[in-house]
């Protein structure tokens, strides 16, 4: 059987938007280097199986993350195609790589807790807003669409809970920069489907449209699809995932993989929930990213697949 029965829920979205980050998120913590040909076909293979959106690198420095070091390379090789998909960008420094290259669309990477805002941006939690503006005021000038990334949103590994309306606060003050989106994150993948619920509540309360969310889960403790449910029948439509399972945090060692794409396929196309995804096509290529990585993938739906076929 390789497609899910379908029921369908009363009262959820009929379509959401998938978010790939495996060719950013899913790499940057592998260890061996993944040649610059094979994270372009990766993208390749991502959009022709019909991800309606891939992120492609980020302009970091080499320094911090050796493995998109290759950024401005793989944007080059990726030609037209690659201006319309969205790449991070740390500070004005990567913003300014990213214009060259005639990119359209940037994310930016913020903190909801102070000691992540520390180790990962090396400010305060205050003082990351100031470091952003000047990002996200050249962006939108630019004609750049902004996406805003907010990190340990359910829980931080140094700091413990981390109280929801801090969060609100962090993700308004992004949002009222110019980011066009916020995409929540569950950075070690500690959040509930109650505190999912709870928190895309609190952001609706506090004025943000349901639609500038999107929710990036991770795994860690097997609850992202649980905590998936919880978002769409909260009203949520865009959702973060990364191909095979990949991905985590270099700067947060309990951060375990994300949500795998194959799961979240699978999983919205046995509520009868449109995606636009060729689930073969996708397990076909983290099929094949695995063997260029040299390990089985962790999506329980590429390995169902594979051992079915």
């Amino acid at each position: 059987m390789d497609r899910p029965t379908v029921v369908t829920v009363e009262g959820l979205p009929e379509r959401v938007t998938i978010y790939e980050v495996g060719a950013r998120d899913g790499l940057q913590n592998e260890a061996a280097l993944v040649p610059t040909e094979v994270k372009a076909e990766l993208v390749t293979r991502l959009l022709d199986a019909g991800l309606p959106v891939v992120e492609a690198t980020s302009f970091v420095h080499p320094k911090w993350v050796p493995q998109l070091a290759d950024a401005a390379e793989l944007m080059t090789l990726l030609g037209e195609r690659g201006r319309d998909l969205p790449v991070l960008v740390p500070n004005e420094r990567g913003l300014d790589r990213a214009l060259e290259l005639g990119c359209r669309h940037i994310a930016i990477f913020g903190s909801a807790t102070e000691t992540f805002a520390a180790k990962n941006l090396n400010s305060t939690l205050d003082g990351q807003f100031a470091m952003f503006e000047p990002t996200v005021r050249r962006a939108r000038d630019a004609g750049v669409d902004v996406r805003a990334y907010v990190s340990m949103c359910f829980g931080d590994p140094w700091e413990g809970a981390v109280p929801v309306s801090q969060v609100v606060e962090v993700g308004r003050r992004l949002f009222d920069l110019g980011a066009s989106q916020l995409s929540i994150g569950d950075t070690i993948g500690v959040g509930t489907a109650g505190h999912v619920s709870a928190l895309v509540s609190a952001f609706v309360d506090a004025g943000l449209g349901i639609e500038a969310l999107a929710m990036h889960f991770h795994d860690t403790y097997g609850q992202a699809l649980a905590n998936t449910l919880a978002a769409l029948q909260a009203g949520v439509t865009t959702f973060d995932a990364s191909a095979g399972g990949l991905g985590g945090c270099p700067y947060a060692k309990s951060a375990t993989g994300n949500l795998a794409t194959e799961d979240l396929v699978w999983f919205l196309t046995g509520l009868g929930i449109e995606h636009g995804v060729d689930l073969d096509a996708l397990v076909a290529t983290s099929s094949w990213l695995a063997g260029h990585l040299g390990r089985p993938s962790p999506s329980a739906v590429v390995r169902a697949l594979a051992t079915a076929g």
